[in-house]
């Protein structure tokens, strides 16, 4: 590919990488201010757990003052593992924060270097609080495939972002390289925590070796969705928050049996990428 035909805002030898190695870091891709809306999605969504917890008599306190990173760790720290788990391991909330990250012109433009300038926003996206000492937090090894093994898209790309420095205390991504050539292996569901997890055998894994991904808040990840990978438990005291969001081409299976996507961008039909009112109306595209 010469220079000249590269589209998008990855050079080359990212590309390079990325269609060698299964998946790219981009270290401080968003800034405080890109990451500021999705951060008061997550808030909103802790004060209205707070709530619940006060009005069940779990709690009370809601700790309205508590920083971002600690708030929602000090809520729940005298709950069991049981009592976190009814709010999920993951959420998939339709506030507009989440909207504008996903629309991020940065996160688009990356995306768009790997699959072209048709873009739609998988439905199957998450905000994951990895609580402390919690083990429904750690991620089992998997392929994100297994959860939609099914669905005529190809590729699939997982973009992961944390919205906090990320390392291996308090339990960052890891990922075996070069396996996004494997088929889609056999999975079982995790029982031991909860959640549900699909997850592979250590026979699975093989023999190549594990890259461990410490970032700092707002860089990214980006990975296909057939590339083995894991996350660790938090054994910080403060809470792990990541964003996992998923990008595919438009010609692809839109997976509506998991939700309603979007479209993202589209150099073909500019005039039909979704609003925000859209989204938020569960409508894939803008009809005006």
């Amino acid at each position: 590919m010469k220079a000249s035909t590269l589209i998008g805002s990855l050079s080359k030898e990212q590309i390079d990488f990325y269609n060698e190695e299964g998946y790219l870091i981009i270290p401080n891709l968003l800034n405080e201010m890109d990451l500021a809306p999705a951060k008061a999605a997550m808030n909103y969504k802790v004060s209205l757990i707070a709530d619940e917890l006060v009005r069940d008599g779990l709690i009370t306190d809601k700790l309205e003052d508590s920083p971002f990173n600690k708030r929602l760790a000090e809520l729940v720290k005298d709950l069991s593992a049981e009592d976190f788990l009814n709010y999920g391991r993951s959420w998939r909330d339709r506030f507009e924060g989440y909207y504008h990250l996903m629309s991020n012109p940065k996160i688009l433009d990356a995306v768009e270097s790997l699959i072209g300038s048709e873009l739609f926003s998988n439905p199957v996206y998450n905000t994951r609080p990895k609580i402390p000492k919690v083990a429904a937090g750690a991620v089992p090894w998997h392929q994100d495939k297994s959860y939609w093994p099914d669905a005529n898209a190809n590729p699939v790309i997982t973009v992961w972002i944390p919205l906090v420095d990320a390392n291996e205390i308090n339990g960052c991504l890891h990922i075996k390289p070069k396996t996004h050539r494997k088929r889609v292996l056999k999975w079982h569901t995790e029982e031991t925590t909860g959640t549900g997890y699909t997850a592979l055998h250590e026979s699975q894994l093989g023999k190549t070796q594990t890259v461990a991904m410490p970032v700092s808040a707002g860089s990214a990840i980006l990975f296909n969705d057939r590339c083995l990978h894991m996350s660790t438990p938090n054994q910080s005291d403060e809470v792990r928050w990541s964003v996992d969001l998923r990008y595919q081409p438009t010609d692809q299976d839109p997976m509506v049996q998991h939700g309603a996507g979007f479209l993202a961008r589209s150099a073909k039909s500019p005039e039909r990428v979704a609003t925000l009112e859209d989204w938020l109306a569960n409508r894939p595209e803008h009809i005006g």
